[in-house]
């Protein structure tokens, strides 16, 4: 027999108004997810589930959005699962300076997240929600204030119910703990998110891979194929098992090297050092994490502190003139056009072209662990992603700039139910 539940009640976050869901939803963050991925991984016919989902007729649909700039992981999870950009929440990237402290930190304490998630306040409104993230990174940010389940999978071994809602799991995912360097890391996400289903069955589920594979392989290559092969067989095991799924990214990839393969950086520390002196500007790279291993902590955005006195309109014509960056803007510029926290990303914001990254200087820089031509994210090149869902959507205005953070607004407020549901877990 199902078990009946009572009704969920709407609930309001940060300005928008979502459904309750009436039946699972999951939400999926493929990181470093560009559209052209899942189109190659179709084509090659390694990925039959999104085929037939999107086949005409069926009951998928496929669009286009934009994400956050800077493009990437930390910045747009949380304004996936805010609906809101950095703006409203703060997270304005993976590493930035703490004016306050003085010193350049991570932002992975919920400290400096600015207002509360979906996850949250779904779950206190009575919803079962779990989250499973592949990196550590974000565990704690994602997890801010939920009440429900919620681990990564590089510690999944140090879940307990006291800090993650759920103890042993690797005994319900049945694979070990995983290298934070592998395709295995997002694989685990996946089986972690398909057992969830079957013995949970959350109301709401978030599951956000890592970008290992896409920082190595561009679509349609062996390697890029069989991870989204792999993603593939899970995600038609969560739709088998009554799952509204609505899948995102929260940024692109693009190869960042010259004609012959070699990476092609602007190393902006040094080109402000030549121009202004040592010491009177200073380099931010948001991309920077704990994980630099397959990007060398390059990436195409970066923010510059000057020290009072610096001619800006001159340096903003120096910069714009150097080969490879696409974009320089001022602070409020900046927080104006990528709807940026504007105490947080320093008085210039610097954006390389669809070729290039920006890194401080070479001395600083260890590209030993690349072992293919580097391929990054942060600009506005790798904006496109996908949106992508096993139900049809009804009421979307098609004028609409579509945006990932849409990705709960989309699928609680304008998915079509599927009509035949799986029982409830028991």
């Amino acid at each position: 027999m199902t078990s009946s539940k009572p009704t969920l009640p709407d609930v309001s976050v940060n300005g928008r108004s979502y459904r309750s869901p009436s039946q699972p939803v999951v939400v999926v963050c493929v990181d470093g997810c560009e559209p052209d991925y899942i189109t190659q991984a179709i084509q090659a016919g390694v990925a039959p589930f999104m085929k037939k989902m999107l086949a005409a007729g069926n009951s998928g649909t496929s669009l286009v959005g934009d994400c956050v700039v800077p493009s990437f992981t930390n910045p747009n999870n949380l304004s996936i699962v805010t609906g809101a950009p950095p703006s409203v929440h703060g997270i304005c990237g993976n590493y930035f300076l703490d004016t306050a402290q003085g010193k350049e930190v991570m932002m992975n304490d919920p400290a400096y997240l600015r207002a509360e998630t979906l996850l949250a306040v779904f779950s206190k409104a009575g919803a079962k929600v779990a989250v499973v993230t592949a990196k550590d990174k974000l565990r704690t940010l994602l997890g801010h204030r939920m009440e429900g389940i919620c681990f990564s999978a590089e510690k999944a071994d140090q879940a307990t119910r006291a800090n993650g809602g759920i103890d042993d799991v690797l005994a319900l995912v049945g694979k070990p703990v995983p290298s934070v360097y592998s395709a295995d890391l997002s694989e685990f996400v996946f089986a972690a998110g398909v057992k969830l289903m079957e013995t949970q069955r959350p109301d709401l589920m978030y599951l956000s891979t890592t970008d290992y594979v896409q920082h190595k392989c561009a679509p349609g290559t062996a390697g890029a194929n069989d991870f989204y092969a792999m993603m593939d067989g899970y995600l038609a095991q969560l739709d088998a098992l009554g799952a509204t799924i609505a899948l995102t990214a929260d940024h692109g990839m693009s190869p960042k090297t010259d004609a012959a393969g070699n990476p092609r950086i602007v190393f902006l520390q040094e080109v402000l050092d030549e121009r202004l002196g040592a010491g009177r500007g200073r380099v931010i790279l948001p991309i920077t994490d704990p994980y630099v291993v397959h990007h060398g902590a390059l990436g195409s955005f970066a923010t510059v502190y000057l020290e009072a006195g610096v001619d800006v309109p001159a340096l903003v014509r120096a910069l714009q003139a150097t080969d490879g960056i696409e974009q320089v803007l001022t602070r409020d510029e900046a927080a104006e056009r990528f709807e940026l926290p504007p105490d947080r990303i320093g008085d210039l914001v610097v954006v390389s072209d669809h070729l290039a990254v920006i890194g401080t200087r070479a001395s600083e820089h260890d590209l030993s662990g690349l072992t293919v031509p580097l391929r990054s994210h942060g600009g506005l090149s790798e904006q496109k992603v996908p949106l992508l869902f096993n139900r049809k959507l009804q009421g979307v205005d098609p004028k609409r700039r579509l945006r990932n953070f849409d990705i709960f607004d989309l699928a609680l407020n304008h998915a079509i139910p599927a009509v035949h549901a799986a029982p409830a877990a028991t």
